[in-house]
């Protein structure tokens, strides 16, 4: 049975919440197809990446937080946002579905080779845009000033 990406903006992906464990994850979504350590001297930080390719998202568990899960990349064209198809949303109605549901937007970047990024930090979500078609998201959760990380109940 297909699996249909849903994103709870601040509080988690499909049936899992942020801080969940890598084991039940795994009893959710089954054997990840490739495991992934990626690591950022510069800021200290390390992650397990869980990459499920074949249902389109990769689930990030912070390996200096308990190793839990807190935050998601997504490619998966079927993915729900607010109960709607976030790939089939041009920038400015992502843009008002954010604004109706509380989040403003703000920040935007295109990067030199043409990829453009908008940022909603309220809801902790970055999408990403090429040729104005919705390319890939990335949403978690917030972390503050004290590198606390804030779990939504």
């Amino acid at each position: 049975m297909p699996i249909i990406p849903e994103i709870k903006l601040l509080k988690g992906f499909c049936a899992i919440t942020f801080g969940e464990t890598q084991e039940n994850v795994k009893k959710i979504f089954g054997e990840p197809e490739e495991i992934q350590t990626l690591s950022d001297e510069i800021l200290n930080t390390s992650s397990l990446v869980f990459h499920y390719w074949d249902h389109g998202f990769s689930l990030f568990f912070d390996n200096n937080k308990n190793k839990t899960f807190c935050s998601a990349e997504i490619d998966n064209k079927e993915s729900l946002l607010f109960g709607q198809k976030i790939f089939a949303l041009k920038e400015k109605e992502l843009t008002e579905l954010m604004l109706s549901n509380g989040f403003k937007l703000n920040d935007t970047e295109t990067h030199e080779w043409g990829e453009k990024r908008l940022s909603f930090d309220a809801a902790g979500l970055d999408c990403y845009f090429e040729n104005n078609k919705m390319v890939s998201v990335n949403f978690g959760i917030l972390d503050s000033e004290d590198n606390f990380y804030y779990y939504a109940n």
